[in-house]
């Protein structure tokens, strides 16, 4: 194999592994050890730069970042990332002074934003500093989208959505709440230099099953529905509830339910348990509310008496894998299930409408009626139209929809100034020693089994009790310093120097993790296979030396493995091992 060129940005960013598999890239270890430190508001800003909606977050994120944490390496539970945002949030002294301005001059250009949800919104927040004249258009009367229409106020309070979707108003772009855009050919031909869709997919599926329309009245699709109760126009819901869908959709729906007046609210699942689309802690939540999940039930039928709803058929089915690998759910020949209920909620997953987008402006569209869109650039076939978020992909999370938006607004600043959309600006990298003194760093690599801590919740009866009472009470300061301890600070990097190594592998013998070898050099298939521990994940590369000059030998690291906790370089007599602290800073629009 060639050395290892670890001055490439992307080498060490895939080594910290939960920035990496952060759609906005945010510097995770950064802003723990300032959480450590109860520098939070300092936290809170590294958060706003690149993710943009810390508190929110804090409380709903998918959490993409913690099944890649490192801590799961010596233990069973990763780092809660997720929920230190929101200690960073919930701390914090006022940070109004650290925020960008309102352009004290236009630039002259008019960008649109369909939907005022988080892409639309990211969007603003990079642009319209700048000088551009962003006005966003939304039918509803606050900005914010399905942050504010789809996400319960048990999970997600007002307070905190007007926080920080006031942060991005405050920068100066034009709020055309109100106004629903009925036209994308009206919009372009306005005097606008580019258009975002960032709409969001605002249609929930439905089940065409028998009885559909004669019950309707109290069958519900679960997204309107939710929005619905986040707006107040419904406050009850019937004593016996199902909800139909196995995401965090569905998860929503029943714990409102369960607050609206439902007393026996079940979830019933097509799929097994653990293939259900919602976020384990979702499950675990609904199921802490004494809401029970059943599996492997495919809905024929709604049963209803004189145009009233009286229940859902099911038949019982398993998964099977035939002979070609495809996964099939096939009846197991039990007879149907019948389960009485008042009230349905479908919440069997969302698809995009876009009936307000003609099809001769120049934007095409794939056989699922979805947009064509750049996953690069996030722009259409329109030139002067980009899409982001949930409209240009389908249905994810707040974090992708943050990503999507920084992109798109690189691609329309770099639109506007007549240059190749497709170009993205490289990221500011610093890559700095900790060194202390002789065997001394700046910061704390003592790696001890630390379990995670548990979210201390509202009492289940009071929480019941109140649609709008966070469940959720957050970490406290004191617990929030415990649980950031337990980061392994991945990017604090071990560095090699070939010319002061000396062969006498002392790193190797005290490595606790095996993860350095130094052999003969070869492909990368045998390497893997040579090394002191078998380096079986691919997807994470090997660090490899230089030939070194007593033998010709080669070091090879797994960092896959390593837990960053310095003894390599503690224990080389000649310091070719270094600890070093890299920084990865993503550039947006203002850098393009």
């Amino acid at each position: 194999m060639e050395p290892t060129n670890i001055e490439a940005p992307e080498y060490f960013h895939k080594v910290v592994d939960c920035q990496w598999a952060c759609p906005a890239h945010t510097p995770v270890p950064e802003y723990i050890r300032m959480i450590a430190e109860g520098r939070y508001a300092d936290a809170y800003m590294v958060n706003w730069k690149s993710n943009v909606f810390p508190g929110i977050l804090g409380r709903t994120c998918d959490r993409p970042c913690e099944p890649a944490c490192r801590r799961v390496r010596v233990e069973d539970e990763p780092v809660a990332i997720c929920r230190l945002k929101r200690v960073a949030a919930d701390n914090k002294e006022p940070i109004e002074d650290r925020l960008p301005r309102p352009a004290a001059t236009p630039n002259g250009k008019r960008i649109a934003c369909v939907g005022a949800g988080p892409a639309s919104l990211t969007v603003a927040r990079d642009l319209a500093p700048m000088g551009y004249r962003v006005e966003i258009f939304d039918a509803d009367a606050k900005a914010g989208g399905m942050i504010r229409s789809q996400i319960p106020r048990f999970r997600l309070p007002e307070s905190v959505i007007d926080e920080e979707v006031g942060y991005i108003t405050g920068l100066g772009p034009v709020m055309r709440l109100g106004e629903r855009v009925e036209s994308l050919g009206a919009l372009l031909k306005e005097d606008y230099d580019a258009i975002f869709v960032g709409c969001g997919a605002p249609r929930g599926r439905d089940l065409d099953l028998p009885g559909r329309q004669e019950a309707a009245a109290n069958i519900h699709i679960g997204i309107d529905w939710l929005s619905s109760v986040s707006f107040g126009h419904i406050t009850r819901i019937g004593r016996r509830v199902i909800v139909l869908g196995g995401g965090n959709t569905a998860m929503d729906c029943c714990r409102t339910s369960r607050r609206l007046g439902g007393e026996a609210v079940k979830v019933i699942v097509r799929s097994g348990f653990d293939e259900m689309k919602a976020s384990p802690w979702e499950k675990e939540d609904a199921m802490h509310e004494d809401i029970p999940i059943l599996n492997f039930l495919v809905p024929k039928a709604f049963t209803h008496e004189a145009g009233r709803l009286t229940g859902v058929t099911f038949e019982p089915v398993e998964a099977v894998v035939d002979e070609a690998g495809r996964r099939r759910l096939v009846p197991i020949g039990e007879a149907d299930v019948h389960h009485a209920c008042d009230d349905v909620l479908v919440a069997v997953g969302q698809e995009n409408a876009f009936p307000w987008i003609e099809r001769d402006i120049g934007i095409e569209f794939d056989d699922w009626g979805m947009p064509v869109v750049s996953e690069v650039s996030f722009a259409s076939t329109n030139p002067k139209v980009f899409f982001g978020g949930d409209a240009a992909f389908g249905p994810k999370n707040i974090i992708w929809a943050v990503a999507h938006g920084h992109d798109a607004a690189i691609s329309i600043h770099r639109h506007c100034r007549g240059e190749d959309v497709t170009v993205r600006p490289a990221p500011g990298v610093t890559l700095v020693s900790q060194k202390m003194g002789i065997h001394e760093w700046s910061y704390d690599n003592d790696v001890s089994n630390d379990a995670r801590f548990r979210v201390p919740l509202r009492p289940k009866a009071e929480a019941l009790g109140n649609v709008k009472l966070e469940v959720e009470l957050g970490f406290d300061a004191a617990v929030g310093f415990h649980e950031a301890q337990r980061c392994l600070n991945c990017d604090i990097e071990t560095v090699f120097a070939e010319p002061l190594c000396i062969e006498c592998d002392a790193c190797v013998d005290i490595c606790p993790m095996d993860c350095i070898t130094f052999t003969a050099n070869g492909p990368e298939a045998d390497l893997r296979e040579r090394l002191s521990a078998p380096a079986l994940n691919a997807a994470q590369d090997l660090y490899v030396s230089a030939p070194l000059g007593g033998t010709g030998r080669v070091m090879v690291k797994d960092e896959d493995v390593c837990l960053h906790c310095g003894l390599c370089a503690e224990r080389c007599p000649t310091g070719a091992w270094d600890m070093r602290k890299f920084l990865l800073d993503m550039t947006h629009a203002e850098a393009a």
